[in-house]
């Protein structure tokens, strides 16, 4: 169900069966230029054989850094995957789950330790997912739920203190492409995705005090590859995505928690899927990218009001990406990295995003080309670029880090 495309998009259909490599560092990029991705953490390059790319800037004699930020190789994962999710654990460390491996759907997992700048292994979830989500609960613990793999309606804990994964109910129904968004009052939302029935618009509630899962309000329509952004209000707003006739949507919709309904607001101004979603300080919610009828949506980005319930055009990217990543830093930019082009050319490049300015500027590239990768905010205020695929169809065990400038860090 992960590659679904009608005719018109067969352009930026992503091919099935995809290389291995245990660490593509030296692979280059097709262009110029990766979650499930924010409150949803769903879901994106030169080349380089490791070490520093980018715009980099200066080195002062005490051994700092000017400009943007810049990339840095550190060390890889013990397996490669892409479409896998990465999580950060009040400890700090980054759980890494699941996902593909090209011809493999992957039941492991890893932590990242940032003090160390290593990958181990951890415990194996109970059954391999790929297009699952992984979201972290007030009580420490990771929900993981659902994925491309036997059409998954089934769900499991990771506990950061066993290091081990347990199951933890059922779906009311199987899913992925979902999203999966922690509400205010502790549940987490599980809105759309799809299985072999096609497109989903059914909705449901995970309970982590009783470990169940019940129906809620059905959306507006049904949606896969879609963005679901939780807002300061308490509602989510789920926005994009295809419907059950493959159809890209401009529509999005608000899920308001104390009434469990789901009710229209503005459309965007453009069809996205694929595309990356990102709550400002402001409050506002960037909308970047995403696969559409044609070339000009895959740069173009917009910003949803809250307070008016409207989207607006806002600054285009540098370059055309679908599947990217987008991830606030502390300073209130956002970091877009990587993705596929209107091409298919897989990006190692980079940008930042300025809500000030409402404008996206150049920040460089990575050590490898990447789309469905992972983007990760440490508690250093560096971010953790895991995995991947990569040019010539190349699944990454690679990772790197993004480190911004000095004093971009309040």
């Amino acid at each position: 169900m992960s590659n679904r495309a009608g005719s018109i998009f067969v352009k930026l259909a992503i091919l099935p069966m995809l290389a291995v490599t245990a660490g593509a560092a030296g692979c280059g990029s097709g262009g110029t230029t990766g979650t499930p991705g924010g409150a949803t953490i769903s879901a994106g390059m030169t080349s380089s054989t490791g070490g520093t790319t980018g715009i980099l800037v200066a080195t002062g004699a005490a051994g700092t850094t000017t400009g943007p930020g810049f990339f840095r190789a550190t060390s890889s994962m013990t397996e490669a995957r892409y479409q896998h999710t990465a999580t950060l654990l009040p400890s700090g460390k980054v759980l890494v789950a699941g996902g593909s491996d090209g011809p493999n759907f992957l039941a492991t997992a890893e932590l990242y330790d940032p003090s160390a700048g290593t990958f181990t292994a951890t415990g194996s979830m109970t059954v391999a997912r790929y297009q699952h989500t992984a979201t972290l609960l007030a009580n420490g613990m990771v929900l993981i739920a659902g994925g491309d793999q036997w059409e998954l309606g089934s769900a499991e804990l990771y506990d950061p203190g066993s290091g081990t994964f347990t199951i933890s109910g059922r779906m009311t129904v199987a899913r992925e492409g979902h999203t999966a968004t922690l509400l205010g009052n502790g549940m987490v939302l599980i809105t759309g995705g799809g299985n072999r029935a096609g497109n989903l618009e059914s909705a449901e509630l995970y309970d982590p005090v009783a470990g169940t899962f019940t129906t809620t309000d059905s959306m507006v329509s049904p949606t896969n590859q879609h963005t679901t952004t939780l807002l300061p209000s308490g509602k989510a707003l789920v926005a994009g995505g295809q419907d059950d006739l493959l159809v890209v949507l401009m529509l999005a919709e608000l899920y308001d928690p104390a009434a469990g309904t789901f009710t229209a607001t503005g459309s965007m101004t453009v069809a996205r899927e694929g595309h990356a979603a990102t709550l400002l300080e402001s409050g506002m919610v960037l909308i970047s990218g995403g696969n559409s009828v044609d070339e000009a949506t895959l740069a173009s980005a917009e910003l949803y009001d809250p307070g008016a319930g409207t989207f607006a055009a806002t600054g285009s990217m540098t370059a055309t990406r679908w599947r990217h990543t987008a991830t606030l830093l502390p300073n209130g930019t956002v970091l877009i990295v990587g993705g596929g082009d209107y091409s298919q050319a897989i990006l190692a490049s980079a940008e930042l995003y300025d809500p000030a300015a409402r404008t996206f500027a150049a920040a460089g590239g990575m050590t490898a080309a990447r789309r469905s990768h992972t983007a990760t905010l440490l508690t250093t205020g560096e971010v953790l670029i895991a995995g991947g695929s990569s040019v010539g169809n190349v699944i990454l065990a690679s990772a790197e880090l993004y480190e911004p400038a000095v004093g971009s860090i309040p």
